[in-house]
């Protein structure tokens, strides 16, 4: 790339929450004049803003951001439709000679921009809400039991408590006549060519992770994380949507109700962060080997290397 050329090849940033990914991502979109594009798949929700710590206005207003809080909590939002929505974004900010920069904790979001999602159909939404109300009514095992009536292959492959993956394989297997199985074997196309993308993963020692995750639900709830729980009880959701599990939100629900007091509350969505952590963690050991590893905790020399790296 030749001096007057500007450089607009993606910057992919994943990374376990509370690591300081969002951090690392503003200081390089203010740095390259970059577009911050969200790849969580919690932080697209609308009512949803504390709970998910998603940017402030105050930050929005320092870079563009995209994808962040445009869609309601009655939606259920896809990695299907995060593929479309991405790309367009991706597109968008190029066109403006911006360099995008996607940052999130969901690593399903980056597989697939990098590698395709397989071409399931669109689900009828009255299979999806029979299917949805069948779960809430008969439970996590009656549901595995069900699909493995009808299903063999996908039922062996899914947890019997698993009553979200449950679900989308029966959901699927009405609304096309084809098992999930058979689509997982086909690939769609992927939005970015791996070669032409910049990707660092953030890593940070567990027990440091823990204590920020620790500190951050306790700022939530400062900064009205409870009320935030309430409005969404308000809307009267089905349990099963994907804005209702979010971290903290059950719990919170259940202060409201009386069935548990908020220091209990706060304990347990703390808890089920850090197995949150966990789980992401996991993926990212098992998904992105290849990805350069930045040590947020350094942040200052981790900036200057990466500065390097990426204008290279």
């Amino acid at each position: 790339m030749s001096s007057t050329e500007t450089d607009l090849r993606p910057i992919l940033i994943a990374g376990p929450t509370a690591s300081g990914k969002s951090a690392l991502a503003m200081a390089i979109a203010e740095q390259v004049g970059g577009t911050i594009v969200n790849a969580d798949s919690m932080q697209v929700y609308r009512e949803l803003r504390i709970l998910t710590a998603r940017p402030t206005p105050a930050d929005e207003a320092r870079v563009p951001h995209a994808l962040y809080g445009f869609v309601p909590a009655q939606e259920a939002y896809s990695a299907g439709r995060f593929v479309r929505d991405a790309a367009e974004a991706i597109a968008g900010a190029q066109a403006q000679g911006r360099r995008p920069i996607v940052v999130g904790g969901t690593g399903l979001y980056f597989k697939a921009l990098l590698e395709g999602l397989s071409p399931v159909p669109e689900i009828d939404e009255d299979v999806r809400a029979h299917w949805r109300a069948e779960a809430a009514r008969r439970g996590a095992e009656a549901m595995h039991a069900e699909l493995a009536a009808r299903d063999e292959v996908m039922a062996g492959r899914l947890q019997s408590a698993d009553t979200q993956r449950i679900v989308r394989a029966l959901e699927v297997l009405e609304s096309t006549g084809r098992s999930l199985a058979e689509w997982q074997t086909l690939k769609g196309a992927p939005v970015l060519n791996e070669a032409e993308t910049v990707r660092l993963v953030v890593r940070v020692d567990r027990a440091e992770l823990h204590s920020r995750a620790d500190a951050r639900f306790a700022a939530m709830m400062r900064e009205g994380a409870a009320d935030e729980a309430k409005a969404l009880s308000e809307m009267q959701l089905d349990a099963g949507l994907p804005a209702m599990r979010a971290i903290g939100v059950r719990p919170l629900i259940g202060v409201w109700r009386g069935e548990i007091s908020v220091e209990e509350a706060v304990a347990a969505s703390q808890a089920e962060t850090r197995q949150y952590i966990k789980r992401q963690e996991t993926w990212l050991k098992s998904h992105m080997i290849s990805w350069v590893t930045v040590q947020t905790k350094y942040m200052e020399s981790s900036l200057r290397e990466i500065f390097a790296f990426i204008h290279r």
